[in-house]
């Protein structure tokens, strides 16, 4: 069983259950790769990757070269908005993005409606991946959801407790507000563009929702998404969205209810069998294995995979990790946990 559009992974998306789990993984296209890194090493900076569209159509494909995955995601950053948005964005090396904080005078300035004109580069290389995929392969499109980006562009850089960005919405809520109809905004108008190019599916990355209370994750997290959601599907009906609020935790029932996304990511940290009450049978779930688990590899990896196939057997399930692909993971193990998830359940 697949469907009309002969992709099992959209179709799962769609709440189709197929014959095998499809299988992709987050930041399949990276620093694990040796014929990434020799692209990466033809470049001055990571943005430059980004934003050249023949480069980032290589290195979105590669993946798709070595291992039997069932979609593309497209080679980018979260950071791209504010990027397009004007904040000033910079990757250093063992530092990770750096951005000079904003403030309640920087956000009144932002401009959305710059973004997609900002960001064609990336719409072009969307363009140029679709155009090269076989037609049973996925396009996965994507952005950050904007507790996640705002996080960044408060903070200036990646944190593990996010306290300015947590510290801001709670002194200067008026402030955090604008800032996050920006981002919705922003992101509506990136992700139609997308589908337009191309994209069959997109996934909101919700990655640091993880250190937010009970009303904080309903206000930051939940509501923007929501508003993402509604607001796509008033330009693309019937988009299939898939949203990965990690750290959600017991939320994640409350989450994929008002959202009205399609199929949810799972981190790691979250039991399949929670997930598979928590979360109605006609949505699709998508992960959730540890990425380290897929580092250290052997009989430990394949019994997790396949204890985590078993429990979403009877459901629409996506295989991937329940976080991105770490880059001292080994290539031999990547292509035995593919074979796993292709054969199970034999």
């Amino acid at each position: 069983m697949t469907g009309a559009s002969g992709k099992i992974l959209l179709e799962t998306v769609r709440g189709r259950r197929q014959e095998r789990a499809p299988i992709w993984i987050m930041r399949q296209a990276g620093r694990y790769l040796p014929e990434y890194r020799e692209v990466r090493a033809g470049v001055s900076g990571f943005l430059e990757l980004c934003y050249t569209p023949k480069l980032a159509a290589e290195v979105t494909l590669q993946p798709l070269r070595r291992f039997e995955l069932d979609a593309a995601i497209l080679f980018s950053d979260i950071l791209v908005i504010p990027d397009a948005l004007g904040q000033k964005v910079r990757f250093e090396t063992g530092e990770g993005p750096l951005l000079d904080p904003v403030d309640a005078g920087a956000i009144a300035a932002l401009k959305p409606e710059r973004v997609v004109e900002r960001l064609s580069p990336v719409l072009e290389t969307l363009e140029r991946v679709k155009a090269a995929l076989p037609r049973t392969k996925t396009m996965i499109g994507f952005c950050g959801s904007p507790w996640t980006v705002a996080t960044y562009m408060i903070g200036g850089r990646g944190s593990s407790d996010q306290a300015a960005a947590r510290l801001f919405a709670l002194r200067e809520p008026e402030a955090f507000a604008a800032l996050v109809d920006v981002l919705v905004e922003a992101s509506i108008e990136y992700l139609a563009a997308q589908f337009a190019a191309g994209a069959d599916v997109v996934q909101l990355f919700e990655s640091w929702a993880l250190n937010l209370d009970e009303p904080a994750f309903r206000e930051r997290v939940i509501e923007p998404n929501r508003r993402i959601v509604e607001g796509l599907r008033r330009r693309v009906p019937d988009a299939p969205i898939i949203g990965f609020p990690r750290g959600a935790a017991g939320m994640i029932g409350e989450y994929v209810e008002r959202t009205g996304v399609n199929a949810v990511g799972l981190d790691y940290a979250t039991p399949p069998a929670f997930a598979d009450k928590a979360v109605p049978k006609d949505i699709a779930v998508q992960g959730n294995l540890d990425p380290l688990r897929l580092v250290a590899g052997g009989r430990q990896m394949e019994d997790q995979a396949r204890a985590i196939l078993s429990v979403f057997a009877d459901r629409p399930h996506i295989f991937n990790l329940g976080h991105g692909i770490v880059p001292e993971t080994p290539i031999s193990h990547v292509e035995r946990l593919v074979d796993i998830v292709r054969a199970f359940p034999s």
